[in-house]
Parts: structure tokens; C-alpha cells; sequence
């Protein structure tokens, strides 16, 4: 699959699960089909529940690096689904938000693009005027969309601001040993 190009590398990396219109809706297609023909599809099925248990992992991920989410103040960097993007819809943002407000903690978020559409679905979080906003006093900070501008953060004046230095880096961006060099409790996912 990565050799294909419309799918590529890109789509493959371990992260905090898959959103978007198209993959989610055509999986609950596939599975609504086999059922109309009497097909118990459990393979898609199971892809479905397993990437919702990955979202709701980044959660258990911040609250094992944590001890606990209840009075937490969670930074989430990136909401839209994928980058270079405004899209929410099925955006795994939204269930790790609403799994780490279920737990007690409270949230304030930044994304470049998506933050219009996301103060539609999510009205109850903070939303913030750039990354080092997010950083200023969190507990912890998660990073759920890979857009280039996280990248170049200036990670040494975002841990500063932090309460906690915890980093849960839900799409792998940066290295782990260069984190953790720079003073962070840094977790990735999958590796």
C-alpha cells in the first residue's frame, strides 16, 4: 500500500487514528452493504472500533503520563483531521477532546486553519491564538495534526510556559531522545 501513490507512506504512519469524510463514511458503507447481504463483515468492523480505541488511547496515554486528567489543562495542538486542511468531520481531535473533558481535564486548542469550524462542534474549549498559547500554563500538551508549522516550534520556550513538560506527540513528529533531552516527559504513539 505504500508504494501506491494514492495512498503513500504519508497515510500510513502510526498516529492517533483516521479522520476525515471520505475513509470513515465508505468503512460504515462497506459494513452497511455486507450487512443488506447478510455478510458479517467483522474485519471492517474491527477496523472501525480499533480506531476509535486509538483515539481514546491518546487520552489514556496523557492520563498514564499523568497520573490523572481531572483538573488537567490540556493543550491540543491541531484539530483539523489532516493538515493543510479546515475539515472536522470525524476528526479524531474530537473524541480525544471530548474523552479528556469527560475526565475532568480542560482544554484549550490551536490549529492554523480548522479552529472556525471547530468552535461550531467544540464551543466549550479554550481556543487559542497560536501554539505557545496552547503551552502557557498545561499540564500536558498533545499534538494531534502534523501540520508543517509544528515543526518549527521553539519547543524550548513552550516547555517553559508548561506547568508539566509532558509532550504526547500523536503523530510522531518529532524524536523522542531530542525531547527528552530538551527536559520533556515525552510519549509517541506506536513507537
Amino acid at each position: 500500500m505504500g508504494l501506491d501513490k494514492r495512498i503513500g507512506r504519508d497515510f500510513l504512519n502510526a498516529g492517533v487514528g483516521f479522520g476525515g469524510f471520505c475513509f470513515p463514511k465508505d468503512l460504515a458503507a462497506f459494513i452497511g452493504i455486507s450487512a443488506k447481504l447478510g455478510y458479517d463483515f467483522r474485519l471492517l468492523q474491527e477496523v472501525a472500533n480499533i480506531n476509535t480505541e486509538q483515539m481514546l488511547r491518546a487520552a489514556k496515554k496523557l492520563e498514564d503520563l499523568l497520573w490523572n486528567l481531572r483538573d488537567k489543562k490540556i493543550g491540543v495542538l491541531g484539530l483539523a483531521f489532516k493538515p493543510n486542511t479546515d475539515d472536522m468531520r470525524f476528526a479524531p481531535s474530537i473524541t480525544i477532546i471530548r474523552e479528556l473533558q469527560r475526565q475532568g481535564a480542560s482544554v484549550k486548542a490551536y490549529d492554523p486553519v480548522a479552529m472556525e469550524r471547530a468552535k461550531v462542534i467544540m464551543p466549550d474549549i479554550e481556543y487559542c491564538d497560536d501554539p505557545y498559547e496552547v503551552a502557557d500554563g498545561a499540564d500536558g500538551v498533545l499534538l494531534v495534526t502534523e501540520w508543517d508549522e509544528f515543526r518549527g516550534l521553539d519547543l524550548t520556550k513552550m516547555k517553559n510556559s508548561m506547568r508539566q513538560p509532558v509532550f504526547l506527540d500523536g503523530r510522531n513528529v518529532f524524536e523522542r531522545d531530542t525531547m527528552e533531552k530538551m527536559g520533556f516527559i515525552y510519549a509517541g504513539i506506536g513507537r
